[in-house]
């Protein structure tokens, strides 16, 4: 075991903070709702309605977001071009609006009069007050996760691996399969439970554009308007559990990599 030093205790102390300003609104939150509780909320099937449009809106939203970001995130690691700065800060935008902002920005493009939404409608593909506003303002807030992550992962891969393998045969597409997103996963990974933890929280864009079908944190606000802390906060501790189990068994799954790799 490596012998701490002054620097580290110190710095440890001073990391506490951070740690305990997290730790203790979330472990206050979960200590005043009662067991009782939070077993009547998760027999109540609005309570579980609107965790399953929460934690399912999140995975689909998530799912695009890497299957058009990662690519993105490639080009971007990989290449130099006039206006590269712009993209990158394009795709950092969404972290710094204000997410009423968002909702108003998303119901202007896809209500039933916007320029997308107003096709999109005639083929029955409704945004307003349905799952796929939901879904298109999780995507907003939580895509730029997968990308950064994605392209941290990239760029830290040596471009030389990728050129062996060109010359031992392998195309781009077999190289990029084999070679790079294999090695960058881990960065994928990551991105991609933050940009779905990010879409879970998501509230402020969600009651503009979306407000039914009612996502989790739609609802605790609603219950806070109508009944106050009693009637948010265990619907509140329901949430946090759900997000802290899969970090928590992701983070795990994601240690174990990091294990095999230096093995």
């Amino acid at each position: 075991m490596r012998k701490l030093d002054y620097t580290t205790i110190f710095f440890v102390i001073m990391g506490s903070f951070m740690v305990l300003f997290i730790v203790i609104p979330i472990v206050n939150l979960i200590a005043s709702s009662n067991l009782s509780s939070i077993l009547t909320n998760l027999q109540d099937s609005e309570v579980t309605n609107s965790i399953f449009v929460s934690v399912y809106s999140a995975l689909i939203a998530t799912f695009i977001a890497v299957i058009f970001g990662v690519p993105l995130a490639y080009v971007l690691a990989r290449n130099d071009f006039t206006g590269k700065g712009f993209i990158e800060s394009i795709i950092d935008v969404p972290v710094v609006i204000p997410h009423t902002v968002v909702g108003i920005s998303l119901l202007l493009v896809f209500s039933s009069t916007g320029i997308l939404g107003t096709p999109l409608n005639k083929l029955g593909i409704v945004f307003v007050d349905a799952m796929p506003g939901i879904i298109v303002a999780m995507l907003f807030v939580g895509g730029s996760f997968v990308v950064n992550a994605a392209r941290e992962g990239f760029e830290s891969i040596d471009p030389r691996m990728e050129k062996v393998a060109r010359t031992l045969g392998c195309g781009s597409f077999r190289t990029f399969f084999t070679i790079t997103l294999p090695l960058g996963l881990r960065n994928i990974v990551v991105g991609s439970l933050m940009c779905w933890a990010r879409a879970v929280s998501e509230f402020g864009s969600l009651v503009i554009i979306a407000y039914y079908p009612m996502a989790a944190p739609t609802l605790i606000y609603q219950r806070f308007s109508d009944f106050g802390l009693s009637g948010a906060t265990p619907v509140a501790v329901i949430l946090i559990l759900i997000c802290l189990t899969v970090f928590v068994v992701m983070r795990m799954i994601i240690k174990g990599w990091r294990t095999y790799d230096k093995d």
